[in-house]
């Protein structure tokens, strides 16, 4: 028998070391990537003992990324996108222009030359959707507002990156005198036609066909061959596009499973390739930990602490004041900061392209994997450290309670609103999928309804048609105190996340002790802890937890 098997025992390596490395790190009250970034370094090719296959983890790694991007496109749609472009775009482009210009600042006194520079500030600019997918599902607020804002950024980001991986062998020429202005703006134009035409064929042929094959494939009953539907679209529309459209496999993945989410199956979809997506995306922590050399930090430990100082602080600052410049609330600005806080997979592709085409030297690659790996250890503190930040700064700091609010029309209720509408209504917390089922559903039997909501694209929608809305974070008591909570029927918590639901009803308690509270959440645990708070109701699920909470709010308003 043949034991010259390099994926097999790179896979076999990888997840058997990943899992007891990460049950270590649980163990220790750490998150379990870090036990997987361990073993990726464990079985690089820069310590002793067995080598994994550094190629084939890559490519298993870019399978991860793949699988996903299509599972997040299953639950984000085309209007969710949208909803958040008003942020997304100028938020990512100006943070990219930031934080690119700290890497050609600090590039240039390492003595790298400004086209290395601006690859170097590139590479530093742009966070992994990976290591942000996987923090936001373990908060629970992947479909929250602060995910959408999130995700969206991100997606910005990747095309902003696909751009310049296709723009890059044109910047080398001209480095060296080979090129001409004309071709790198040919090529520039090249590429937004080619962005444009895969995203248009998505959009107008697989919201067709690709919802319609999944259901054909259903119809034979077969499990086998539904999953196999599911995980070949992923990989055929990632591959595909990436071959055909020169777009990245992750940006392809996630428009598959954003047209895919047309079809009634969606969310089996998505149930079915669960435990792959989980798998392999191990395999992604696994391989950034192999590609990583531990003896840079003894050879360069001042350039990597700058390195990380900007991917951490510098870039996540830049998003932060961003986002409060736009007026959305600190938990917000907070949770995107927290999120662009560390760099991954096209960190690695942009700068392994810049070494490869000689406008860098391979030290500056040692210096982006270090920061990498550093930053996507760090990254789960980072997240942790959101609540009690927040609420230090709103304590302590007058200017950002300041910039939250100052001037904000969307903030308050305005004067000419009917104030017959703010007796006896519903506050309705969350306006996202489940929020707005709720919300219309109340609108059409006629009970008034005081929405708030981060999202202030929603909040303009709803005043404009005549309903109250308010712009905030409720886990602050202003926002409530100018939803009218005092003088409500009932509080409805449409968002997922229990942590700040349990703020919300202890608000919503002292300011009105007998309120009625509905909330969704989703898992037991977090309804054993909201009914701890006394929440009138909790409900779990999506399209029937709409529903549900529907029906009792109108049962209970029924009942005078």
């Amino acid at each position: 028998m043949d034991h010259s098997v390099p994926l097999i025992s790179t896979i076999a390596a990888a997840l058997g070391l990943a899992l007891i490395l990460g049950f270590a790190a649980a163990r220790l009250k750490l998150p379990a990537l870090v036990g997987y970034l361990v073993a990726g370094v464990v079985i690089g090719p820069w310590t002793p003992g067995f080598v994994a296959d550094v190629e084939l983890a890559k490519q298993l790694a870019e399978i991860g990324v793949i699988l996903l991007m299509f599972g997040v496109g299953l639950h984000f749609s085309l209007e969710d996108l949208l909803a958040v472009k008003r942020i997304a775009v100028p938020g990512a482009v100006l943070q990219i222009a930031v934080a690119t210009a700290m890497g050609v600042g600090v590039a240039h006194l390492w003595g790298y030359s400004l086209a290395a520079g601006l690859v170097f500030g590139l590479a530093l600019s742009v966070a992994s959707t990976v290591v942000l997918l996987r923090a936001l599902e373990d908060r629970g607020v992947l479909e929250s507002v602060n995910g959408r804002i999130a995700v969206g950024w991100l997606i910005v980001e990747d095309l902003a990156m696909v751009v310049a991986l296709v723009v890059l062998p044109a910047l080398a020429g001209l480095a060296t005198g080979e090129g001409s202005g004309a071709g790198l703006w040919r090529q520039l134009g090249v590429t937004a036609l080619q962005i444009t035409a895969f995203v248009a064929l998505m959009l107008i042929v697989g919201r067709r066909v690709f919802p319609w094959l999944l259901w054909q494939v259903a119809r034979t009953g077969s499990r086998e061959l539904f999953t196999l539907c599911v995980i070949a679209t992923a990989l055929g529309i990632a591959y595909g596009s990436a071959v055909l459209f020169h777009v990245s496999f992750a940006l392809g993945a996630f428009f598959a499973g954003m047209v895919m989410r047309g079809s009634e199956l969606s969310l089996r979809a998505a149930e079915e390739s669960l435990p792959l997506r989980d798998a392999f995306s191990v395999l992604f922590f696994v391989s950034v930990g192999m590609l990583f050399d531990p003896a840079t930090l003894l050879r360069e430990p001042l350039k990597v602490l700058v390195v990380v100082a900007i991917i951490m602080f510098g870039k996540s600052l830049a998003a932060f004041l961003l986002v409060l410049a736009f007026r959305y609330p600190l938990n917000t600005a907070l949770t995107v900061s927290a999120s662009l806080a560390q760099i991954g997979e096209f960190s690695f592709i942009l700068i392994g392209l810049g070494v490869s085409l000689q406008l860098l030297p391979p030290q500056a690659q040692d210096l982006v994997l270090a920061g990498a790996l550093i930053s996507i250890a760090l990254n789960p503190f980072v997240f942790q450290a959101i609540d009690p930040l927040q609420e230090w700064l709103r304590k302590r700091s007058k200017r950002v309670r300041d910039l939250e609010r100052r001037d904000d029309p969307l903030a308050e209720l305005p004067m000419s609103y009917d104030q017959s509408k703010l007796t006896g209504h519903v506050v309705l917390v969350g306006y996202g999928r489940v929020g707005k089922r709720i919300g219309e559903a109340l609108i059409e039997r006629g009970v008034p309804i005081v929405v708030a909501e981060e999202n202030r694209e929603a909040v303009e929608k709803l005043r404009k048609a005549g309903h109250g809305a308010v712009s905030g974070d409720a886990t602050e008591p202003a926002v409530l105190i100018q939803a009218h909570i005092a003088r409500a029927r009932m509080l409805v918590i449409a968002t997922p996340d229990s942590f700040r639901a349990r703020k919300m009803i202890e608000i919503a308690r002292a300011l009105k002790p007998d309120i009625e509270v509905i909330v969704r959440t989703h898992s037991d645990d977090e309804a054993a802890l909201l009914k701890k708070e006394h929440a009138s109701a909790v409900f779990m699920g999506e399209h029937e937890l709409a529903l549900s909470m529907t029906r009792r709010v109108l049962e209970r308003i029924a009942e005078g």
